[in-house]
């Protein structure tokens, strides 16, 4: 290692303006340490003592407020920036070593992490000691810990979660280390969302946040231990916050919309999206790189528009994914089990949502380009095919389209046998209540209605305990709302107490809200009736064509 003149405490300032003093330990400088230093774009504010050379420090700080950002290749160009500059500077190699651990996505590259570490040091104990002080050698352990060879992904969540408590424990002032605990107790929630778990996780956070308003990392990590329908109005705060702290991550800018989601807050959803994708269409032009129109913001931003009743700008979103898709029909990461990944399996994404949340479309059921190498896409467009029919009571239709939608959920079931998924993974179990919701269909179909309900509610019941999640409805068509389509003519009263119930799991669906105003009137609850529809028009009231509350 070669000898420094500066061990630097560095004010990491990636903001312009001057960040809190929260650094927990500085390492004792032969001279002065570096002044402020300022990143080119706001991505939040971080400040995190460390023994780089001045030269590395506006690098370092821009790829450690990005990896909080999750903005993973930004921030690995920037750690590595930082050693080029520096290449003693061991915390620059953590740094980029962990953009390749994504917890809350359940995704890591291990073996790329791994080959950054190795430049490091030729072992464990020559990378570690290469920490300048205590608490860098303790992050540069738990980041061993993390991408060990031995143990499965999950042992090694759970492993590294313990390294980051007792770092966490030492330095209970470091924020940064407090943050990354914190994120690190959501990456051992394997099996989907764990309510101790992200409660922990918020706990860690909450009073953080107040304290330190612009770090990015703890609002980030905050709105994620909380962005379900039950905890959500905990984030809303930080929520409004976040875009604000760092406008330049189209991540951030999204992540927001986490939060309003999950309270049916549907114009601040479209907001955050068109927000997120401008900024992430601006860098992906200024990289050269594909298009924004397919992916994981295109899909929430879809989904606003039509909880909006947008359906024109829905519609343009899709045509927009479906053409990327067939410029690029790639399949995405070898071996990563990412349905948004690729353009055509994030289309089919849109496209089922679309079909069940907009008018009748004879347009977009033509859309329907090739999708032979990807099991999930298939899998959407022959099970969207079946629940369709399903609402249209047409029974022929349904038997053909649920025999293809068995067929393609074999190849998926196959594809996840292949990452292999964890035999309680979430993923598994939507899958099966999909496929539960077309056996109790089939029944219903051919008239026997009474056991063809007890079915579907059977499905229901599973649906209903599915760990909470982020986002759109974790099954595509939610079978509460399924079994208030099918309950409405003949049993107002049970359909309604089903729309509420899935109103519970989905706040603010405009779907289940127009069969509950059915219901409601059907039942002569004027006054009640009367509310809703009023909810309900203001919701739509950027609809394309006013079609109120009831279309």
């Amino acid at each position: 290692m070669k000898s420094r003149s500066v061990l630097a405490a560095a004010l990491l300032a990636v903001q312009l303006g001057v960040a809190g003093a929260h650094a927990p330990e500085a390492p004792t400088p032969a001279t002065a340490p570096a002044p402020p230093v300022a990143a080119p774009a706001s991505v939040g504010e971080v400040k995190f003592a460390n023994s780089g050379s001045p030269a590395a420090q506006a690098d370092f700080a821009y790829g450690l407020a990005q990896l909080h950002n999750f903005q993973y290749p930004a921030a690995a160009a920037a750690f590595r920036r930082a050693h080029a500059l520096d290449p003693s500077f061991a915390m620059a190699y953590w740094g980029e070593a962990m953009t390749y651990n994504h917890p809350v996505w359940m995704q890591q590259d291990a073996a790329a992490a791994r080959a950054v570490l190795a430049r490091l040091g030729p072992d464990r104990a020559a990378r570690v000691a290469k920490g300048q002080t205590e608490r860098e050698r303790a992050y540069l352990d738990a980041a061993e810990v993390l991408y060990a060879e031995q143990g499965d992904k999950f042992e090694r969540d759970k492993r590294y979660a313990l390294a980051m408590q007792r770092l966490h424990e030492r330095w209970p002032d470091d924020i940064d280390g407090t943050a990354f605990y914190a994120l690190s107790l959501l990456g051992t929630a394997h099996a989907g969302r764990d309510v101790a778990t992200y409660m922990k996780s918020f706990a860690l956070l909450d009073d953080l946040f107040r304290q330190y308003p612009q770090h990015p990392g703890i609002t980030h990590y905050l709105i994620h231990s909380v962005d379900d329908a039950a905890h959500a109005p905990l984030g809303l705060q930080a929520a409004r916050a976040y875009g604000e702290i760092a406008p330049e991550s189209s991540h951030a800018l999204h992540m927001s919309s986490h939060i309003y989601l999950a309270l049916g807050l549907w114009d601040e959803v479209v907001a955050a999206n068109e927000r997120s994708l401008a900024v992430a269409s601006r860098r992906s032009g200024m990289r050269g790189a594909m298009p924004m129109a397919c992916g994981h913001g295109p899909i929430w931003l879809n989904y606003g528009y039509l909880q909006q009743g947008r359906y024109a700008d829905a519609k343009r979103l899709l045509a927009e994914c479906l053409a990327l898709g067939r410029q690029h029909p790639g399949a995405g990461t070898a071996g990563e089990f990412n349905p948004e990944a690729s353009p055509v399996g994030a289309f089919y994404i849109m496209r089922l949502r679309y079909l069940l949340d907009a008018p009748a479309d004879a347009e977009v059921m033509g859309w329907t380009p090739a999708a032979s190498n990807l099991p999930y896409a298939e899998f959407l467009r022959d099970y969207g095919d079946a629940i369709l029919a399903v609402r249209r009571q047409a029974a022929g239709e349904f038997a053909a389209a649920a025999t293809r939608a068995r067929a393609s959920a074999a190849r998926l079931r196959a594809e996840i046998d292949q990452a292999a998924m964890p035999a309680d993974d979430t993923f598994r179990r939507l899958l099966a209540i999909q496929l539960g919701q077309l056996e109790a269909a089939a029944p219903l179909l051919a008239g026997q209605r009474a056991a063809g309900l007890a079915q579907l509610e059977a499905v229901a019941r599973e649906e209903d305990v599915l760990p909470a999640a982020f986002g759109p409805p974790q099954v595509d068509e939610p079978t509460r709302e399924l079994l208030g389509r099918l309950l409405a003519a003949s049993d107002p009263a049970e359909a309604r107490q089903q729309f509420e119930r899935a109103l519970a799991l989905n706040p603010g669906r405009v779907d289940p809200r127009r069969g509950l105003l059915a219901a409601t009137r059907a039942l002569g609850d004027t006054a009640e009736a009367d509310a809703i529809e009023a909810a309900l028009n203001d919701t739509l009231r950027r609809a394309d064509a006013k079609p109120g509350a009831t279309r």
